[in-house]
């Protein structure tokens, strides 16, 4: 039980860490790290189970915010002076989580419908990139307006930090609202945090519900589609050619990536 207990504080401690990398989502770092399941249910079923969700969730999120504070800076910075190599780890770590993933949704040999979910998943991260920028901004006024839409936007980006593969920081930067943001935490603006609080709350409740039923009635076409999630934010991870020396040590922290995400992932 402590080992667990344990292991769920160093999958926060990952997950915390790897938050702030660019093209890295936290629903992507608990899918490869195989404790996605877990939160899902903890959050969905929490006035079931208060005492074991509260444990398990406390205990996780001891361990996110411990990462944040460790090693958030530090990975920033190795991606500012070592970007290639660095975010290949990355790369390596999704390829890592690819196994279990596919054993999930109980792919057993190839058919129509692997192409077709997956290739789902991978069309909704791109059409991300379409959404104009800023433009949810400019419809945004004050008083009531703009307090339904902080409460909307509040919902697409707990949509965002749920999902696999969905950043949430980046959703808020096409919505034009991530700088906004920034400065009514650091303001304590609270016309704007509460109404985008409550909008996080209510999606994160509503989608993990709804995700937790999807992957218990339908696994196959739900991991699919989050296989695909997680494909089609690697283009974001995508470092530049590496060559010389540089190439040898991308292809070295790939396979780091990769086996540290096998061991880990097997350590239940």
């Amino acid at each position: 039980m402590k080992q667990n207990r344990l292991l769920v504080f160093c999958k926060g401690l990952c997950i915390g860490g790897t938050m702030l990398v660019p093209g890295v989502s936290g629903g992507s770092m608990a899918m490869i790290l195989g404790i996605y399941d877990q939160l899902i249910s903890s959050v969905s079923s929490f006035l079931k189970h208060k005492r074991k969700s509260l444990l398990f969730l406390g205990i996780f999120a001891l361990g996110g915010i411990l990462g944040m504070v460790l090693f958030a800076n530090p990975l920033l910075h190795l991606i500012e002076r070592y970007p290639n190599p660095t975010l290949c780890f990355f790369l390596g770590a999704v390829a890592g989580g690819i196994p279990m993933i596919v054993k999930k949704a109980r792919i057993r040999k190839f058919s129509w419908d692997l192409i077709l979910y997956i290739g789902l998943g991978i069309l909704t991260v791109l059409l991300l990139s379409f959404i104009p920028q800023g433009w949810y901004q400019k419809e945004m006024n004050a008083g009531l307006v703009s307090s339904l839409l902080l409460v909307v936007a509040g919902i697409a980006a707990a949509v965002a930090l749920v999902l696999p593969g969905i950043s949430v920081s980046y959703l808020l930067l096409i919505l034009g609202l991530y700088d906004e943001m920034i400065r009514a935490i650091s303001e304590c603006y609270f016309p704007f945090l509460i109404p985008l609080g409550i909008g996080l709350l209510l999606g994160i409740i509503l989608t993990t519900k709804l995700l937790e039923k999807a992957m218990t009635i339908h696994p196959r076409p739900t991991y699919l589609m989050i296989l695909g999630f997680m494909l089609g934010s690697v283009p974001e991870l995508l470092p530049g050619i590496p060559q010389g020396w540089e190439l040898v040590l991308c292809l070295l922290t790939a396979a780091a990536g990769f086996f540290a995400i096998r061991f880990l992932s097997q350590k239940e």
